[in-house]
């Protein structure tokens, strides 16, 4: 018997202790490799506390905003048809139904983000980051539909009828195209960090989450338990490829948002005389320093970061799903993928915020009505004391107390179904760089699924800060390929618009 299975019975043998022993060991370790590029990816601008891949993000949504018109408002009707199947031909090339892509890339998006995520901002910078959250919401509508564009406009069609696209194909195709250089340095460095990231935001922030909400409810046991059964039960999905997960996440994605947002809803109504002084500090702690953490800029950075984790506009990673969809009109997919940011962040996590803010989990100075700082400085004090996933349960079930137990089956179902999404994202990625093939494939699938059992034994502070290193350093190439290309979405876009008003594309009999 060698060393290592001496030293594994010895840690079964010594039972909860040995448990919590792998779970403290991981973290460790995990903390020690990633803290360096944690750091390099959120440092701040010289001579200010703002992160300099923030503004990355902001000032790119913001320049698509207007280069395309303010197109988020333009196009929002014509994109709920397009979902409804007004102008789907079943003929088309692709894999999956608009309404399928759209739920898939919501699956990656929709969920702890908008759970945990959002009590994360509000726990750090108070209710005035939901302003900031809402804004760049409507902003990376934008970003989304210009990313989702060239994703199926520069996708690779197979003879099985399958496709690959992403942002690693409208770098290589669409710089080739216009004779520009660096498109395959481009794609293989957002390759190498969508692989990352699919490990990082993608299952093992998830699986932390998940199983903190389990365990808030069941009590305390050791994370990776939850990581092994959940690693299983992903696995059993994703071996059977792209519409096996949209198979599953057209029916997990719907069903939960609408149970989660409407119990959100119900809460809101009951406590209808507070909405009104829940939007006032929002608004007042948007620009003003209000006692929270960093004050007024605080809550901007604790927005736009969280707003940008949970619906990942100018990331991506939603190019690679919306690529799959059976269409011959790349742009009727960016209208398409404009609707995500929306839904994601203007509606569910502001939905989150009002829960928290209006059930009153933020505490305040009697006196003055400034929130109290906790002890380490680091955050708003809460009535229970907690924070992320638990601090959202605690909200909701101050006015349901059965709600935990339902929220359990959210944050599960919402992990799982985002785990089985940036599989696929990963996967694409993986395939780009070392090929097609069913071998490198069950590869790639074994090893995410390691990444879910580390997740979860993990701590939160390393977990989410490495989840948000590799996701915003997936926005650095992206972007860049997003300016250089955007003058494409544009002729695609004004040709598709100029034929739909002369009627030449017709709703589909």
């Amino acid at each position: 018997m060698t060393k290592a299975s001496l030293a594994a019975l010895a840690v079964l043998a010594a039972g909860p202790a040995g448990a919590q022993g792998i779970d403290e060991t991981v973290n460790q370790v995990f903390a020690n490799s990633t803290g360096w590029f944690v750091s390099l990816i959120f440092s701040n601008f010289p001579g200010t506390t703002f992160p300099w891949i923030v503004g990355w993000l902001v000032v790119a949504a913001s320049v698509f905003t207007v280069y395309f018109g303010l197109i988020q408002i333009r196009a929002f009707g014509h994109a709920l048809a397009l979902v409804r199947g007004d102008y789907s031909d079943p003929n088309d090339a692709g894999e999956v139904s608009h309404f399928q892509a759209l739920t898939t890339a919501l699956s990656g998006t929709v969920g702890l983000g908008n759970i945990a995520g959002v009590a994360v901002a509000i726990g750090i910078g108070g209710p005035g980051a939901t302003f900031w959250m809402i804004l760049a919401g409507l902003l990376g509508m934008a970003s989304k539909f210009t990313e989702c564009t060239l994703g199926v406009k520069y996708r690779n069609e197979y003879a099985d009828g399958t496709v690959s696209g992403g942002p690693m194909y409208y770098m290589t195709k669409g710089f080739a195209e216009r004779g520009l250089p660096g498109g395959k340095f481009l794609a293989v460095l957002f390759a190498v960090f969508c692989i990352l990231g699919s490990f990082g935001g993608g299952n093992m922030f998830q699986a932390n989450q998940a199983h903190a909400q389990i365990a808030n409810v069941t009590g305390a046991f050791p994370g990776w338990i939850t990581g092994l059964v959940m690693a299983i039960v992903v696995f059993l999905v994703i071996v059977g490829g792209l519409k096996s997960i949209a198979s599953v996440t057209e029916k997990i994605v719907p069903f939960m948002a609408a149970v989660y947002v409407g119990t959100a809803v119900i809460i809101i109504g009951m406590n209808f005389d507070m909405i009104g002084t829940a939007f006032s500090q929002i608004l007042t702690g948007a620009f003003t320093n209000d006692g929270v953490v960093g004050g007024a800029i605080g809550a901007l950075i604790q927005g736009f970061r969280r707003a940008a984790f949970s619906n990942e506009a100018g990331i991506g990673s939603a190019a690679i799903a919306h690529s799959a969809v059976r269409t011959k009109e790349p742009i009727t997919e960016g209208f398409v993928s404009l609707l995500e940011p929306f839904i994601d962040t203007v509606v569910i996590c502001t939905m989150t915020a009002l829960v928290i803010i209006i059930t009153g989990q933020l505490i305040q100075d009697p006196t003055t009505g400034l929130f109290l700082l906790n002890e380490a400085g680091d955050g708003i004090q809460t009535v229970t004391g907690n924070s992320g996933v638990t601090l959202t349960s605690d909200a909701f079930s101050s006015a349901f107390g059965w709600f935990r137990y339902i929220l359990v089956l959210a944050v599960v179902l919402f992990a799982f179904s985002t785990m089985i999404s940036w599989s696929y994202y990963g996967l694409k990625a993986w395939t780009f760089l070392f090929g097609e093939g069913q071998t490198k494939e069950l590869i790639f699938k074994i090893i995410f699924c390691l990444f879910v059992i580390i997740g979860a034994s993990a701590n939160l502070g390393p977990v989410i800060d490495f989840s948000d290193a590799m996701i915003f350093a997936m926005a650095i190439p992206n972007i860049i390929a997003l300016y250089l290309l955007m003058p494409i979405v544009k002729a695609e876009m004004n040709r598709y618009l100029s034929r739909l008003k002369t009627g030449e594309i017709r709703k589909f009999e």
